[in-house]
């Protein structure tokens, strides 16, 4: 039978926890889970015990018993439940950025834009009063110059 046992103390080893259920029956393995980023315990447990009737003796003796300072709660193990894909997927929660490049890009209305093209000044779809990237020579009314020749 598998067990679950919770509020371990973070000082405690899987021998510590296999001697403690040892008491009652022989025991096939006991388990502490670890954080995989920080390393230390998570607090809880899992005993594997080869005898059904010595499990629930252990379970009936040790729930609600302090060991190392706190008090176990002990019970049998639940299979654990497929939880389906987590939200979000990929890797690790990145969402690209919506916005374009030089400046804000396709903003619509906005004051800064990207890609200035033709007379707006604005983003790709125009309405900026500042543009981006900008090409060429501007006369005193802020249009562009594209003829260099009549300077």
């Amino acid at each position: 039978m598998n067990i679950y046992v919770a509020n371990i103390s973070y000082n405690a080893t899987d021998a510590q926890l296999e001697a403690l259920f040892a008491q009652y029956g022989a025991v096939k393995s006991a388990k502490i889970i670890m954080d995989r980023m920080s390393g230390r315990s998570r607090g809880f447990g899992f005993v594997e015990m080869e005898n059904d009737d010595e499990a629930k003796a252990a379970i009936a003796a040790l729930n609600g018993q302090s060991w190392m300072e706190k008090e176990l709660n002990v019970n049998e193990a639940r299979p654990k439940e497929d939880r389906g894909p987590r939200p979000g997927g990929g890797s690790g929660g990145f969402r690209p950025r919506r916005e374009g490049g030089y400046g804000g890009g396709y903003r619509s209305g906005g004051d800064r834009g990207g890609f200035s093209r033709g007379g707006d000044r604005g983003g790709r779809t125009g309405g900026g009063d500042r543009g981006g990237y900008r090409g060429g020579n501007r006369d005193s009314s802020g249009d562009r110059d594209f003829n260099r020749d009549s300077d």
